[in-house]
């Protein structure tokens, strides 16, 4: 009976390492593809090299997430052209910018300092839920309105 309930602990925190690499791919698919349009909006265009810069990490970490945003429909790219999204990137994107500066504008708004709420943001807004950002808009819509 003991081994049995071993096993289960095992089981179940096999699956919860696989929820949370699940949870951090689709974070840096979210990341990956706010940053790729703000590039385009700022620069006109992405480039790996540009993605590389400002993550702080390698050109071939970069190329290798890139393949997987490209397999997985978010991204077209050719080697040493640029970065473009495709139409789920783009809703993507958005989305992501959007849940981003919803969190930000309720953390502002219950009191957190501007340059807190952004950095907090960043994390947050992986992790909550649309039900959550669902509360956030009509706290802000009552607050405001």
């Amino acid at each position: 009976m003991a081994n049995e309930s071993i096993f289960q602990i095992i089981d179940n925190q096999a699956d919860n390492f696989k929820r949370l690499r699940n949870e951090h791919a689709r974070e840096v698919t979210e990341d990956y593809v706010e940053m790729i349009a703000n590039l385009i909006d700022q620069d006109g265009e992405a480039r790996a090299v540009a993605l590389a810069e400002r993550f702080g990490v390698s050109p071939a970490t970069v190329n290798n997430t890139l393949k997987r945003l490209e397999r997985d429909g978010y991204v077209t790219s050719k080697p040493y052209r640029a970065i473009f999204l495709t139409d789920n990137g783009r809703i993507l994107a958005k989305t992501c910018k959007e849940r981003h500066q919803m969190v930000c504008d309720f953390l502002i708004a219950i009191g957190v300092d501007r340059n807190i709420a952004e950095a907090d943001a960043e994390g947050i807004e992986h992790h909550v839920s649309e039900a959550t950002i669902s509360f956030f808009r009509d706290f802000l819509d009552k607050k405001i309105g």
